[in-house]
């Protein structure tokens, strides 16, 4: 018989979490929660369905936003459908603006491998999809969700990339409908989008229009 090895995704406790200051949407106060979130001390690594229900535990998620800005300041912002073969069964068929997914154990003996949480941040980047243009990244903020079953048990960590030209494309068949679009054109259709999507768009964009 053949082994199937279980996934084990980077968990921390929730209580750690409302330690440091609950809040509902998204929180733009990075320095406040980052480094003690990623403290040694906090963090495990669980099998993925025994923490898929547990809400006492959050699973950490780089959710990657890419942005190009022309010359004009218009901003134009990557957004996609999620397919069937996407990780989260819950999110299927939503269109998103956020690459990444779970940080797993695999990515703690990843060769050459300083921080595994950077280090799975790039592998979801590089399996998801393909950037073709130079790029800045910073951490921008924490979305947190309560009031949904998937992000009772996620806590994002958002990271806005800066392309110079607006050029990326899918890796993968279940990214749909992928593109650049102007950022006036999602806030007009929010509906459509994933909680963590509509509220980074609201939190990050909708004062600019």
């Amino acid at each position: 018989m053949v082994e199937v090895q279980t996934e084990r995704v980077l968990v921390v406790p929730t209580e750690v979490f409302h330690k440091l200051g609950h809040f509902q949407g998204f929180c733009g106060d990075v320095d406040r929660y980052l480094d003690d979130l990623m403290c040694p001390e906090n963090i495990s690594y669980l099998p993925r369905a025994d923490v898929e229900e547990d809400p006492s535990l959050k699973q950490l998620i780089p959710y990657c936003i890419l942005r190009h800005q022309d010359a004009a300041g218009r901003q134009f912002v990557f957004h996609y459908t999620r397919g069937k073969g996407q990780g989260e069964g819950r999110l299927h068929a939503k269109r998103s603006i956020g690459i990444g997914g779970h940080i797993s154990a695999i990515d703690v003996d990843a060769e050459g491998a300083l921080n595994p949480y950077e280090e799975g941040m790039r592998r979801e980047l590089e399996e998801e999809i393909e950037i073709d243009s130079p790029f800045s990244q910073r951490c921008v903020g924490l979305i947190n969700d309560d009031e949904t079953p998937v992000g009772r048990v996620h806590l994002g960590v958002v990271h806005l990339l800066d392309l110079d030209r607006p050029a990326a494309r899918s890796r993968e068949a279940d990214i749909l409908e992928a593109g650049f679009s102007p950022v006036e054109e999602l806030l007009a259709h929010l509906a459509g989008f994933e909680t963590w999507s509509q509220i980074c768009l609201k939190a990050l964009f909708a004062r600019v229009y």
